[in-house]
């Protein structure tokens, strides 16, 4: 291979990475957390297989830390949005975006769900795909406060950080090269994201 050519395939230095990479991750997980369609999942799993690549002994740690925080912050802010349109008479567009990805079976199931178990559901609302969405609705046409929202969201975002970056490291572990263990990683999150859509269609279609 010539040499500009093997420059060119060099991989910038870690501290370069994790300069840019813990900022990037962070503002794109919180963003993904506000606008419902940034696979986060996918993002979290990626960072996870670079950092098992890297040297630094607490990469994964960072990763999980700024994952987790990320999506709560993400969280608290929509829901934060999402209840000013509850308290508005003419509702707000985030509230409407809330409510138009939440389908009516899934929101009701949400409710039910919530008043049996409480915030316990938050936990599992972010490890299901496409759940998060409706049981946050349901929080909010329950008028639930935004301080007890919080305590049930911080278990889930946590759990929901653990989750996608213990898939990073599963991708990460079976490849040699970081790029060959994100692409695998990135493939395993989207098939879990669109494992409940299509087994919806199929249930539908029965």
């Amino acid at each position: 291979m010539p040499e500009f050519l093997r420059q060119t395939a060099t991989l910038p230095p870690e501290s370069t990475q994790q300069a840019v990479g813990y900022p990037s991750l962070f503002l794109l997980v919180a963003l993904g957390a506000l606008v419902p369609v940034v696979p986060t999942g996918a993002l979290v799993s990626s960072a996870a297989v670079v950092a098992f690549h890297q040297s630094a002994p607490f990469a994964l740690l960072v990763v999980f830390a700024v994952a987790s925080s990320a999506a709560f912050l993400g969280d608290l802010c929509l829901y934060w949005l999402g209840q000013r349109g509850v308290g508005s008479k003419n509702g707000s567009r985030w509230l409407r975006a809330i409510s138009d990805r939440a389908a009516p079976e899934r929101l009701a199931q949400a409710q039910r769900k919530l008043d049996e178990h409480g915030v316990v559901v938050l936990v599992l609302s972010r490890l299901v795909p496409a759940g998060r969405i409706p049981v946050m609705l349901a929080c909010l046409l329950g008028r639930m406060p935004l301080r007890r929202f919080a305590r049930g969201d911080v278990p889930a975002c946590l759990a929901w950080a653990a989750t996608y970056q213990l898939i990073g490291i599963l991708g990460g572990s079976l490849f040699p090269e970081p790029w060959q263990g994100v692409v695998a990683a990135v493939g395993l999150t989207l098939l879990i994201s669109a494992a409940p859509g299509v087994w919806r269609r199929l249930r539908a279609g029965r």
